[in-house]
């Protein structure tokens, strides 16, 4: 149970859950904004750096503005996240606009808000071209292949859907130059939840040098180099984060030797982290409904995959804290459940924790990222609010929780009398 702190007491959720019914999603501001400032003074060396928050990881415009005054931009990568974009007040180079098999009405909303355009296959060129006309600054997403490993998550890069291969990333920005297009950005990103260190160093090389052999060979000039995101959290007592510090420093030196070495500076870095921005400073609160004893002995909660999907989808641990019973001893096996008809819904299996009772409230770590925002309406189930716990301990909702109306709003029942 320990080594995870919360941001608030039990006193303070039983007095939230007078007005919010469990289960919902609570974030940290103060957490968060923290962090941001710790990343933002980490790369405060590269005059131009800017960290474009993946709005994928928690699509809150409330989060988002909270963001944009830290000075990060946005990553969107679908229509519904440029409109966010675009709702938040944000247009032009605040937003990265990086997507897949993307269709051609998306690129036209991209080039509305004037969002820098990040394409990931060669034949999307032309195809921007001739839907959406070719824009003054436009990127490219670079696969390595080989050249880098990837991880659980998101696997090795050869086998990977996204960006050019090396050859095709000299070819595309040879053809945007000869359609006259002046000014250029490159991004790559190969790894997710990734906690090495040096794995973020490494990528940088990568990306600098290819760099370097593009800017000879094609005869263009960067303005910026996109590093993606990845940066993983320490979802598990015994993991360490991501030494921010450590990776800017070793991006510095890299960035003098190939970079500046070459005459190729300044170029701007860029970062597009979702997970590590926002996912510690997030928790999912539920109650306990039912305790089961059959073959195992289940903790049946108030929530369900539906309100995070991670341990299901991918086996992924997250931290539970019991409220109140933070320093009794974990000496009871549990499988921590949902009501969802499926059996992998469960936040956890066979996990060492108090005695728990009905009644009591369940606090699920490290949901602010991929938590709210993979929800789904399987079964029926609604989702949770969100709410944020302000730095003056004020207490917003910024979503509601969904209806039965909301989830019948797409059903016309008026015809069934005449079907």
């Amino acid at each position: 149970m320990k080594g995870k702190v919360l941001p608030f007491t039990k006193e303070q959720i039983e007095k939230i859950t007078e007005k919010h019914p469990t289960p919902f999603h609570i974030y940290d501001e103060k957490g968060i904004i923290e962090y941001a400032k710790r990343f933002n003074a980490a790369f405060s060396w590269n005059k131009g750096f800017k960290e474009f928050y993946a709005i994928k990881s928690a699509p809150n415009p409330f989060l988002m503005k909270i963001l944009r005054a830290q000075g990060f931009g946005i990553d969107a990568s679908s229509l519904a996240e440029l409109e966010l974009a675009g709702r938040v007040g944000m247009r032009g180079e605040e937003i990265m606009f990086t997507s897949n098999d993307t269709p051609a009405h998306e690129y036209v909303k991209a080039r509305e808000l004037g969002a820098t355009i990040n394409l990931d296959d060669i034949s999307h060129i032309e195809y921007l071209e001739k839907h959406a006309g070719l824009p003054e600054l436009i990127s490219l997403r670079y696969n390595p292949g080989a050249l880098k490993d990837g991880n659980v998550i998101i696997g090795n890069p050869e086998d990977s859907k996204y960006g050019f291969t090396r050859e095709q990333l000299f070819e595309g920005y040879k053809m945007l130059k000869k359609k006259g297009v002046k000014r250029f950005g490159i991004h790559t990103m190969v790894a997710s939840n990734e906690l090495d260190s040096d794995y973020f160093i490494e990528t940088a090389e990568i990306l600098f040098d290819v760099i370097v052999e593009i800017s000879k060979e094609v005869g263009i000039r960067f303005e910026f180099a996109n590093l993606g995101g990845g940066i993983g959290i320490p979802y598990k007592n015994e993991h360490k984060p991501v030494d921010i510090e450590k990776v800017s420093a070793g991006i510095k030196d890299l960035y003098e030797k190939l970079i500046v070495a070459n005459q190729l500076d300044p170029l701007k870095i860029f970062f597009e982290s979702g997970r590590v921005i926002t996912g510690p400073y997030g928790f999912l609160v539920s109650k306990v409904l039912h305790i089961k004893e059959t073959y195992k002995k289940y903790a049946g909660l108030d929530s369900c995959m539906a309100n995070l999907m991670r341990p299901a989808l991918y086996g992924a641990y997250h931290h539970i804290t019991v409220l109140g019973k933070e320093n009794e001893p974990c000496s009871n096996l549990y499988d921590v459940t949902g009501s969802l008809c499926e059996n992998n819904d469960k936040f956890a299996i066979n996990r060492l924790l108090p005695k728990i009772e009905q009644g009591d409230i369940v606090v699920i770590h490290d949901t602010g990222a991929h938590g709210h925002a993979m929800g789904f309406n399987y079964n029926g189930k609604l989702r949770s609010a969100e709410l944020l716990l302000r730095e003056n301990g004020e207490v917003v909702e910024i979503r509601r929780a969904e209806t039965m109306d909301d989830y019948f709003a797409t059903l016309d029942f008026g015809k069934l009398k005449d079907f």
